[in-house]
């Protein structure tokens, strides 16, 4: 666990044993740090893209050979997605689990494939990493994920990257 997450466990602990308040407020608490703590901690660097080195792919002749997975909310989907995304539909959901092992049935296992979602900080997205374990254990070689800070609105809209709007 992160060293910020361990700490506040251990604040919300203390203040559960000195205060004796409610065990379940604070178990929520905990189990609230324990998981948002977990998303995206298994994606390595060599398996993540930023989004200046995606915006330059994007404009490069290598735009052709990628496949763009969106794993994030439809209504996001809809306001403004990255060109060529296919919208698989939010990944911390088994069906989009399954959408997305539809989709990617008959590509080649070395096909470079992008994922990203933009729903939320990086560290809180619980979209990301459930799709880029899937593809790695259907065995894809390539797969890349975009190393979305905060959102995809500021992260890429706001720079005036280009996007695509509705379905």
């Amino acid at each position: 666990m992160p060293a910020p997450a361990l700490f506040m466990a251990k604040v919300a602990l203390r203040a559960l044993i000195v205060n004796n308040l409610g065990l379940m407020k604070y178990l929520g608490v905990f189990v609230l740090l324990l998981t948002s703590a977990a998303y995206c901690a298994d994606i390595p660097l060599p398996n993540q893209i930023s989004v200046e080195a995606l915006h330059r792919v994007l404009q490069s002749n290598q735009r052709s050979k990628l496949l763009i997975l969106n794993v994030g909310p439809r209504v996001l989907y809809r306001q403004a997605h990255l060109p060529g995304a296919v919208f698989i539909g939010p990944t911390s959901d088994p069906r989009g689990i399954e959408i997305l092992k539809q989709r990617v049935k008959f590509e080649s296992k070395k096909k470079m494939l992008i994922v990203y979602c933009g729903c939320c900080p990086w560290d809180r997205c619980p979209n990301v990493e459930p799709a880029y374990l899937a593809l790695k254990k259907l065995g894809f070689t390539n797969v890349k994920v975009l190393h979305i800070g905060n959102n995809f609105g500021s992260d890429w809209v706001d720079r005036d990257y280009p996007v695509e709007r509705g379905e």
